[in-house]
Protein backbone atom coordinates (compact mmCIF):
# COMPACT_ATOMS: atom_id res chain seq x y z
CA UNK A 1 0.00 0.00 0.00
CA UNK A 2 2.84 2.37 0.48
CA UNK A 3 3.81 2.53 -3.06
CA UNK A 4 0.03 2.64 -4.18
CA UNK A 5 0.77 5.99 -2.80
CA UNK A 6 3.47 6.91 -4.82
CA UNK A 7 0.89 9.42 -7.11
CA UNK A 8 0.51 11.48 -3.72
CA UNK A 9 4.23 13.02 -3.75
CA UNK A 10 4.62 11.07 -0.51
CA UNK A 11 7.39 8.55 -1.84
CA UNK A 12 10.03 9.11 -4.41
CA UNK A 13 10.38 6.24 -7.57
CA UNK A 14 10.39 2.88 -7.43
CA UNK A 15 14.09 2.27 -6.39
CA UNK A 16 13.39 4.52 -2.94
CA UNK A 17 10.17 2.83 -2.40
CA UNK A 18 11.73 -0.47 -2.75
CA UNK A 19 14.33 0.61 -0.06
CA UNK A 20 11.67 2.02 2.41
CA UNK A 21 9.90 -1.19 2.33
CA UNK A 22 12.91 -2.67 3.25
CA UNK A 23 13.60 -0.71 6.06
CA UNK A 24 10.26 -2.01 7.08
CA UNK A 25 10.96 -5.60 7.27
CA UNK A 26 8.84 -6.27 4.88
CA UNK A 27 11.31 -8.98 2.84
CA UNK A 28 11.39 -10.99 6.52
CA UNK A 29 7.45 -10.95 6.63
CA UNK A 30 6.91 -12.19 3.04
CA UNK A 31 10.40 -14.54 2.75
CA UNK A 32 10.73 -12.97 -0.48
CA UNK A 33 14.15 -11.86 -1.94
CA UNK A 34 14.99 -8.23 -3.63
CA UNK A 35 14.26 -8.87 -7.16
CA UNK A 36 10.36 -10.03 -5.98
CA UNK A 37 10.04 -6.51 -3.88
CA UNK A 38 10.70 -4.47 -7.03
CA UNK A 39 8.62 -6.15 -8.83
CA UNK A 40 5.68 -5.98 -6.54
CA UNK A 41 6.51 -2.79 -5.96
CA UNK A 42 5.97 -1.74 -10.03
CA UNK A 43 2.99 -3.42 -10.04
CA UNK A 44 1.41 -1.31 -7.04
CA UNK A 45 2.92 2.00 -9.04
CA UNK A 46 0.95 1.06 -12.03
CA UNK A 47 -1.94 -0.17 -10.25
CA UNK A 48 -2.29 3.61 -8.54
CA UNK A 49 -1.88 4.97 -11.53
CA UNK A 50 -5.07 3.22 -12.93
CA UNK A 51 -7.03 4.08 -9.97
CA UNK A 52 -5.60 7.49 -9.22
CA UNK A 53 -9.19 8.52 -11.40
CA UNK A 54 -11.18 6.45 -9.17
CA UNK A 55 -10.02 8.66 -6.18
CA UNK A 56 -11.03 11.71 -7.60
CA UNK A 57 -14.92 10.67 -7.58
CA UNK A 58 -14.43 8.62 -4.35
CA UNK A 59 -17.37 7.11 -4.65
CA UNK A 60 -17.11 4.95 -7.79
CA UNK A 61 -14.31 3.07 -5.98
CA UNK A 62 -16.55 1.09 -3.99
CA UNK A 63 -18.65 0.07 -6.57
CA UNK A 64 -15.76 -0.69 -8.96
CA UNK A 65 -14.53 -4.57 -9.59
CA UNK A 66 -11.57 -4.04 -11.61
CA UNK A 67 -9.32 -3.73 -8.07
CA UNK A 68 -10.13 -5.91 -4.91
CA UNK A 69 -9.41 -3.10 -2.36
CA UNK A 70 -11.01 -4.07 0.97
CA UNK A 71 -13.52 -1.12 2.10
CA UNK A 72 -11.16 -0.20 5.33
CA UNK A 73 -8.15 0.03 2.44
CA UNK A 74 -10.41 1.46 0.53
CA UNK A 75 -11.28 4.16 3.35
CA UNK A 76 -7.73 4.75 3.59
CA UNK A 77 -6.38 5.27 0.57
CA UNK A 78 -9.30 8.19 -0.15
CA UNK A 79 -7.83 9.92 3.32
CA UNK A 80 -4.78 9.99 2.16
CA UNK A 81 -5.21 11.51 -1.11
CA UNK A 82 -7.37 14.22 0.05
CA UNK A 83 -4.82 15.07 2.78
CA UNK A 84 -2.46 17.66 2.44
CA UNK A 85 0.35 19.77 4.23
CA UNK A 86 -0.77 22.43 6.58
CA UNK A 87 2.42 24.81 5.07
CA UNK A 88 1.17 24.06 1.65
CA UNK A 89 -2.70 25.09 2.16
CA UNK A 90 -1.65 27.86 4.62
CA UNK A 91 -0.15 29.32 1.37
CA UNK A 92 -2.95 29.20 -0.78
CA UNK A 93 -5.93 29.40 1.51
CA UNK A 94 -7.70 32.63 0.45
CA UNK A 95 -6.32 32.99 -3.33
CA UNK A 96 -8.86 31.97 -5.99
CA UNK A 97 -8.37 28.37 -7.10
CA UNK A 98 -7.34 29.55 -10.73
CA UNK A 99 -4.72 28.89 -13.11
CA UNK A 100 -3.37 31.65 -11.87
CA UNK A 101 -2.92 30.53 -8.71
CA UNK A 102 -1.60 27.00 -9.96
CA UNK A 103 1.44 28.81 -11.97
CA UNK A 104 2.96 29.96 -8.53
CA UNK A 105 2.93 25.73 -7.07
CA UNK A 106 6.59 25.80 -7.82
CA UNK A 107 7.66 28.64 -6.09
CA UNK A 108 5.11 27.76 -3.52
CA UNK A 109 6.73 24.04 -3.25
CA UNK A 110 9.93 25.60 -3.09
CA UNK A 111 8.59 27.46 -0.10
CA UNK A 112 7.15 24.82 1.88
CA UNK A 113 9.40 22.07 0.71
CA UNK A 114 6.23 20.36 -0.73
CA UNK A 115 7.11 18.33 -3.84
CA UNK A 116 5.22 19.79 -6.78
CA UNK A 117 3.75 16.73 -7.82
CA UNK A 118 2.26 16.51 -4.38
CA UNK A 119 1.36 20.42 -4.70
CA UNK A 120 -0.77 19.98 -7.81
CA UNK A 121 -2.27 16.79 -6.49
CA UNK A 122 -3.63 18.73 -3.41
CA UNK A 123 -4.33 21.92 -5.26
CA UNK A 124 -6.56 19.85 -7.72
CA UNK A 125 -8.25 18.51 -5.19
CA UNK A 126 -8.80 21.78 -3.07
CA UNK A 127 -10.63 22.94 -6.98
CA UNK A 128 -12.74 19.77 -7.32
CA UNK A 129 -14.18 19.41 -4.49
CA UNK A 130 -15.14 23.24 -4.31
CA UNK A 131 -16.35 23.02 -7.86
CA UNK A 132 -18.41 20.01 -6.71
CA UNK A 133 -20.03 21.12 -3.55
CA UNK A 134 -20.29 25.37 -4.63
CA UNK A 135 -23.64 24.74 -5.81
CA UNK A 136 -25.49 22.44 -3.83
CA UNK A 137 -28.02 23.17 -1.52
CA UNK A 138 -27.19 21.69 2.21
CA UNK A 139 -24.89 21.91 4.52
CA UNK A 140 -21.38 21.91 2.92
CA UNK A 141 -19.16 19.87 5.75
CA UNK A 142 -22.14 16.90 5.32
CA UNK A 143 -22.04 17.57 1.47
CA UNK A 144 -18.13 16.94 0.89
CA UNK A 145 -18.26 14.06 3.19
CA UNK A 146 -20.92 12.75 1.40
CA UNK A 147 -19.62 13.44 -1.89
CA UNK A 148 -16.10 12.59 -0.99
CA UNK A 149 -16.50 9.79 1.69
CA UNK A 150 -13.96 11.78 4.07
CA UNK A 151 -13.86 11.76 7.53
CA UNK A 152 -15.43 14.34 9.34
CA UNK A 153 -12.09 16.24 10.89
CA UNK A 154 -11.00 16.65 7.18
CA UNK A 155 -14.55 17.31 5.62
CA UNK A 156 -14.15 20.20 8.14
CA UNK A 157 -10.90 21.79 6.78
CA UNK A 158 -12.05 21.45 3.07
CA UNK A 159 -15.47 22.83 4.33
CA UNK A 160 -13.02 25.99 5.65
CA UNK A 161 -10.79 25.69 2.39
CA UNK A 162 -14.04 26.20 0.37
CA UNK A 163 -15.60 28.95 2.22
CA UNK A 164 -12.32 31.13 2.48
CA UNK A 165 -11.69 30.17 -1.46
CA UNK A 166 -14.89 31.87 -2.07
CA UNK A 167 -15.14 34.79 0.00
CA UNK A 168 -11.07 35.70 -0.90
CA UNK A 169 -10.41 36.30 2.85
CA UNK A 170 -7.30 37.85 3.15
CA UNK A 171 -4.67 35.72 4.93
CA UNK A 172 -0.93 36.53 3.50
CA UNK A 173 -0.08 39.40 5.09
CA UNK A 174 3.02 39.37 7.44
CA UNK A 175 1.31 40.56 10.20
CA UNK A 176 -1.03 37.33 9.90
CA UNK A 177 1.87 34.63 9.52
CA UNK A 178 1.60 33.90 12.77
CA UNK A 179 -1.62 32.06 12.42
CA UNK A 180 -1.77 28.68 11.36
CA UNK A 181 -4.37 27.33 9.01
CA UNK A 182 -5.87 25.62 11.95
CA UNK A 183 -6.62 29.11 13.41
CA UNK A 184 -8.35 30.01 10.26
CA UNK A 185 -9.90 26.58 9.67
CA UNK A 186 -11.57 27.01 13.09
CA UNK A 187 -12.50 30.63 12.01
CA UNK A 188 -14.37 29.48 9.14
CA UNK A 189 -16.32 26.99 11.14
CA UNK A 190 -17.39 29.16 13.21
CA UNK A 191 -18.28 32.01 10.76
CA UNK A 192 -20.15 28.89 8.67
CA UNK A 193 -22.84 28.23 11.65
CA UNK A 194 -23.17 31.40 12.94
CA UNK A 195 -22.89 34.18 10.14
CA UNK A 196 -24.28 32.65 6.83
CA UNK A 197 -27.70 32.02 5.41
CA UNK A 198 -27.44 28.20 6.19
CA UNK A 199 -27.15 29.19 9.95
CA UNK A 200 -30.96 30.54 10.24
CA UNK A 201 -32.54 28.48 7.20
CA UNK A 202 -31.03 25.31 6.05
CA UNK A 203 -33.12 25.16 2.98
CA UNK A 204 -31.58 27.05 0.83
CA UNK A 205 -28.95 27.30 -1.83
CA UNK A 206 -25.12 28.05 -1.04
CA UNK A 207 -26.12 28.27 2.25
CA UNK A 208 -22.65 27.77 4.04
CA UNK A 209 -20.43 28.94 0.63
CA UNK A 210 -22.20 33.14 1.23
CA UNK A 211 -22.57 35.05 4.41
CA UNK A 212 -25.94 36.52 5.14
CA UNK A 213 -26.78 39.41 3.87
CA UNK A 214 -29.78 40.91 5.79
CA UNK A 215 -27.71 39.86 9.59
CA UNK A 216 -24.21 42.00 7.35
CA UNK A 217 -26.48 44.97 6.89
CA UNK A 218 -28.27 44.48 10.57
CA UNK A 219 -24.65 44.74 12.27
CA UNK A 220 -25.21 48.47 11.12
CA UNK A 221 -27.44 49.14 14.01
CA UNK A 222 -24.20 48.29 16.24
CA UNK A 223 -22.80 51.64 15.24
CA UNK A 224 -24.95 53.24 18.43
CA UNK A 225 -22.57 51.75 20.63
CA UNK A 226 -19.94 54.01 19.94
CA UNK A 227 -21.83 57.05 18.38
CA UNK A 228 -24.21 57.34 21.27
CA UNK A 229 -21.43 59.22 23.71
CA UNK A 230 -24.08 58.42 26.90
CA UNK A 231 -24.46 54.88 25.71
CA UNK A 232 -20.87 54.57 25.38
CA UNK A 233 -20.05 55.88 28.63
CA UNK A 234 -22.68 53.47 30.50
CA UNK A 235 -21.08 50.45 28.29
CA UNK A 236 -17.22 51.22 29.74
CA UNK A 237 -19.08 51.78 33.19
CA UNK A 238 -20.30 48.14 33.47
CA UNK A 239 -17.42 46.59 32.23
CA UNK A 240 -15.30 48.43 34.19
CA UNK A 241 -17.37 47.67 37.43
CA UNK A 242 -17.01 44.21 36.19
CA UNK A 243 -13.19 43.52 35.83
CA UNK A 244 -12.00 45.76 38.75
CA UNK A 245 -9.77 43.90 41.02
CA UNK A 246 -9.89 40.78 38.56
CA UNK A 247 -6.95 41.40 36.55
CA UNK A 248 -3.48 42.99 36.44
CA UNK A 249 -4.36 44.50 32.90
CA UNK A 250 -7.30 46.36 34.69
CA UNK A 251 -5.40 49.85 33.84
CA UNK A 252 -5.16 49.19 30.40
CA UNK A 253 -8.51 47.97 29.82
CA UNK A 254 -10.06 50.77 30.89
CA UNK A 255 -8.19 53.58 29.45
CA UNK A 256 -8.42 51.76 26.10
CA UNK A 257 -12.09 50.27 26.20
CA UNK A 258 -13.43 53.03 23.86
CA UNK A 259 -10.66 52.23 21.19
CA UNK A 260 -11.25 49.06 21.49
CA UNK A 261 -14.58 48.70 21.30
CA UNK A 262 -14.78 51.38 18.67
CA UNK A 263 -12.15 48.97 16.61
CA UNK A 264 -15.16 45.94 17.30
CA UNK A 265 -18.36 47.76 16.20
CA UNK A 266 -16.52 49.64 12.89
CA UNK A 267 -15.56 45.47 11.86
CA UNK A 268 -19.35 45.28 12.26
CA UNK A 269 -20.58 47.87 10.42
CA UNK A 270 -18.04 47.71 7.54
CA UNK A 271 -18.94 43.83 6.37
CA UNK A 272 -21.70 45.02 3.69
CA UNK A 273 -18.54 45.67 1.86
CA UNK A 274 -16.82 43.05 0.19
CA UNK A 275 -13.33 44.50 0.48
CA UNK A 276 -14.25 44.69 4.60
CA UNK A 277 -15.04 41.16 4.07
CA UNK A 278 -11.92 40.30 2.75
CA UNK A 279 -10.00 42.60 5.37
CA UNK A 280 -11.66 40.61 8.16
CA UNK A 281 -8.69 38.71 9.75
CA UNK A 282 -6.39 42.16 9.21
CA UNK A 283 -8.95 44.19 11.14
CA UNK A 284 -9.31 41.64 13.95
CA UNK A 285 -5.93 41.58 14.06
CA UNK A 286 -5.03 45.41 13.73
CA UNK A 287 -7.87 46.84 15.99
CA UNK A 288 -7.93 44.90 19.00
CA UNK A 289 -5.17 41.71 18.69
CA UNK A 290 -2.18 44.14 18.63
CA UNK A 291 -3.23 46.66 20.83
CA UNK A 292 -3.92 44.19 23.55
CA UNK A 293 -0.38 42.46 22.96
CA UNK A 294 1.23 45.75 23.16
CA UNK A 295 -0.27 45.90 26.20
CA UNK A 296 0.65 42.48 27.60
CA UNK A 297 -2.61 41.02 28.21
CA UNK A 298 -3.03 37.45 28.58
CA UNK A 299 -5.38 35.13 27.00
CA UNK A 300 -7.00 34.94 30.48
CA UNK A 301 -6.92 39.12 30.23
CA UNK A 302 -8.73 38.84 26.91
CA UNK A 303 -10.92 35.93 27.40
CA UNK A 304 -11.86 38.11 30.87
CA UNK A 305 -12.52 41.26 29.14
CA UNK A 306 -14.53 40.22 25.78
CA UNK A 307 -17.15 38.18 28.42
CA UNK A 308 -18.06 41.28 30.26
CA UNK A 309 -17.79 43.30 27.05
CA UNK A 310 -20.46 41.45 25.15
CA UNK A 311 -22.60 40.56 28.54
CA UNK A 312 -22.35 43.98 29.92
CA UNK A 313 -24.39 45.52 26.76
CA UNK A 314 -27.18 43.14 27.40
CA UNK A 315 -28.06 45.97 30.43
CA UNK A 316 -27.86 48.89 28.87
CA UNK A 317 -31.33 49.77 28.50
CA UNK A 318 -31.33 51.91 25.47
CA UNK A 319 -30.45 49.21 23.57
CA UNK A 320 -32.67 47.30 21.55
CA UNK A 321 -30.14 45.03 19.48
CA UNK A 322 -28.98 42.10 21.78
CA UNK A 323 -30.13 39.10 18.99
CA UNK A 324 -27.76 40.75 16.25
CA UNK A 325 -25.37 41.89 18.89
CA UNK A 326 -25.00 38.42 20.67
CA UNK A 327 -25.06 36.44 16.70
CA UNK A 328 -21.48 38.80 16.00
CA UNK A 329 -20.11 38.66 19.60
CA UNK A 330 -20.23 35.27 19.38
CA UNK A 331 -18.12 34.61 16.49
CA UNK A 332 -15.79 37.70 16.94
CA UNK A 333 -14.98 36.23 20.59
CA UNK A 334 -14.44 32.99 19.60
CA UNK A 335 -12.20 34.24 16.71
CA UNK A 336 -10.25 36.18 18.63
CA UNK A 337 -10.21 33.37 21.54
CA UNK A 338 -8.43 31.18 18.86
CA UNK A 339 -6.50 33.87 17.20
CA UNK A 340 -4.43 35.57 20.49
CA UNK A 341 -1.38 33.55 20.63
CA UNK A 342 0.26 34.38 24.13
Amino acid sequence: MICMLMGLGFYPPVNDAVKVRMAGGVLDECEANQDVLLSDTMDQYRTFQMCERLLQSPAKLANQLLFQIPPHRQTMLIERYYAFDDAFVREVLGKKLSKGTKKDLDDIGAKTGVTLKSCRRQFDNFKRVFKVVEELKGPLVENIRQHFLLSDKLARDYAAIVFFANNRFETGKKKLQFLTFQDFAFCAGQLINNWTVGAVDNMVEDMDVDLDKEFLQELKELKVLITDKDLLDQHKSLVCTALRGKTKAFAEMEANFKNLSRGLVNIATKLTNTKDVRDFFIDLVEKFIEPCRSDRWTSADVKLYLTHYTNSAHILDSFKHQAVWDRYMGVIKSCIFKMYHD
